[in-house]
């Protein structure tokens, strides 16, 4: 049991807040089919996902410098077209379809849970994005959030300690006080090993049907719930 109550929620973003599979697809379809482009757009962002993990390692290991999420993004859609056979892409196309990831959409729970949230808790992301993609999901997903923190204040991605801890630090509190949110076992795991505490929402569509990770907790998180407004509900929002 904590003594300490909770004074900030923090949010993984990509899968927990925001549809990235369904608006990767989408977004990707409106940039690329009136050039006469025809591909399967749910393959396509899976793909761009799937390098995501990959790309961040070797930061993580120290082998790279830290990058905006941004700029491996940008080095992973260029190996996604590759793959899909797209070329003649114009360097004003490639930035807009980069940017892609700054214009997703909420799952239909989320701003209605995090504007109930923020109610009484400081919100904001913890998330691998980095700060502009952040503030300009935001305003086009109307996402209320206080405070951007992740991977560019840390200068490292999750699930490293110091991604966590600097959030935390930069908001004046203690672990204990903040309540990270994910939709995702591991990003729970890692924090909870940092202190924080820990809330776990399910998105069984994130990767679409044949999703088969993190359809259930896997650990005793400090709350499981079916979707943000319960969140809110259980913390007597």
């Amino acid at each position: 049991m904590h003594d300490t109550p909770i004074r900030a929620i923090l949010f993984d973003v990509f899968g927990t807040v925001v549809d990235w599979r369904g608006g990767i697809a989408r977004e990707a379809e409106a940039c690329l089919g009136p050039k006469g482009i025809t591909v399967d757009w749910l393959a396509f962002a899976e793909a761009w996902r799937a390098r995501y993990q990959p790309s961040m390692e070797p930061i993580r290991l120290g082998t790279r410098g830290y990058q905006r999420l941004d700029v491996l993004h940008y080095e992973n859609m260029l190996d996604v077209l590759d793959e899909f056979a797209i070329e003649g892409l114009s360097g004003a196309e490639l930035d807009h379809l980069n940017r892609a990831w700054h214009r997703l959409s909420p799952w239909p729970d989320c701003v209605s849970g995090l504007n109930r949230l923020k109610s009484r808790f400081i919100i904001g992301p913890l998330s691998n994005g980095n700060v502009s993609m952040m503030v300009n999901m935001a305003k086009h997903a109307g996402l209320p959030w206080d405070v951007v923190l992740g991977a560019e204040p840390a200068r490292m991605y999750k699930p490293r300690r110091e991604t966590y801890l600097i959030a935390a630090d930069w908001l004046d509190l203690a672990p204990g006080q903040v309540l990270m949110c994910a939709a995702h076992n591991g990003d729970l795991a890692a924090a909870a090993s940092c202190g924080l505490r820990t809330a776990f929402i399910p998105r069984p569509a994130e990767y679409g049907p044949g999703q088969t990770s993190d359809l259930a907790a896997r650990y005793a998180f400090d709350h499981i719930a079916n979707d943000m407004n319960e969140l809110a509900n259980q913390l007597g929002c």
